[in-house]
């Protein structure tokens, strides 16, 4: 396996919390850090910009508190998640920051991250990129990234359409970096089950949607508990990037999401909210098709410690037989 160095003995399971638009502020950070996965944030999510230096001074902090009065638990690196496209003008500040931080890990998304690598590795951080096909891994290969996510088939967000069985071995084929997991996961077994296809960490989000300390209102946390695989919708329509969303707000929202058209992909702009205005990020609900396996809202260490004892259980079973 491919893990580095800086996150052995600091996970309790290998597992990255996905970042989440809206969703994923320092408080659910903090709780999936100290409870031993990696936690992460959009660097969007912090508004106005001056924001993102204060939210990476909470995480640290609280994290080395915690590490202080708990030497004996894991306590898991942060993640921060830069968009990496045109549209996004705070790319610039938003990675000095992160670089004045040290941030132990940038996760990039969209346009192959050379810049980003180049400073985050000037400091030893590591860079994730995430990507949709081969050809986009081939991409991050070339500019040094130090591991690569897989997004597949049922993966909340902006998420590919390929089989893990494909694109995992695909990529492995010809990268030696920490690998990375996405898509339809929402239990300990489901971890298990991403590293025996050969992936170092999985990596998470649908269900941290559903726990006490993410960043989403009440009715957004149950629709994802009330959903199952068949209740989200694959559409460019929004952001003009395909992605997977909760029928339901999509319907709530006054759309048909069975006819839904294709969006346009030179209308995406990351860096502008209107609040006056029907969002993708805030009234049309991202979700993935794991959202079949959520059955409560949880606080995130109790879930975590559920999925830690699935794990051990789903491990201990499959050597049994």
């Amino acid at each position: 396996m491919a893990i580095p160095a800086t996150l052995k003995g600091n996970l309790r399971l290998p597992l990255i919390g996905a970042p989440m638009f809206i969703v994923s502020r320092p408080e659910l950070v903090i709780a999936q850090c100290t409870s031993g996965i990696i936690g992460s944030f959009p660097a969007l999510n912090a508004r106005p910009q001056s924001a993102l230096d204060d939210w990476i001074f909470q995480i640290k902090d609280a994290l080395a508190q915690y590490r202080e009065q708990n030497p004996d638990d894991p306590v898991a690196p942060f993640a921060v998640n830069q968009i990496v496209h045109a549209s996004n003008s705070r790319l610039y500040a938003d990675m000095k920051t992160c670089v004045r931080h040290e941030v132990p890990i940038v996760i990039t998304s969209l346009r192959p991250p050379g810049e980003v690598v180049q400073a985050v590795h000037a400091y030893g951080g590591l860079v994730f990129h995430d990507v949709i096909s081969l050809r986009h891994a081939q991409k991050a290969m070339q500019q040094g990234v130090d591991g690569i996510i897989a997004v597949c088939a049922g993966a909340g967000g902006h998420a590919g359409l390929l089989s893990p069985f494909a694109l995992l071995k695909e990529i492995r084929r010809e990268f030696d970096g920490v690998l990375i997991l996405s898509g339809c996961m929402s239990s300990g077994a489901d971890i298990l089950a991403a590293q025996a296809l050969g992936a170092d960490l999985a990596y998470m989000g649908t269900r941290f949607i559903a726990t006490e300390e993410a960043h989403a209102v009440a009715e957004y946390k149950q629709m994802v508990v009330d959903s199952k695989a068949a209740d989200i919708v694959y559409s460019s329509f929004f952001s003009g990037v395909a992605g997977n969303y909760l029928k339901g707000s999509v319907a709530k929202a006054g759309f048909d999401p069975d006819q839904l058209p294709e969006g346009d992909l030179s209308s995406m702009d990351f860096s502008k909210r209107d609040a006056n205005e029907i969002k993708a990020w805030r009234d049309i609900w991202s979700a993935g098709q794991g959202s079949g396996g959520v059955d409560a809202v949880l606080p995130t260490a109790k879930l975590v410690m559920r999925m830690q004892q699935e794990y051990q259980r789903a491990r201990k079973d499959l050597c049994a037989g």
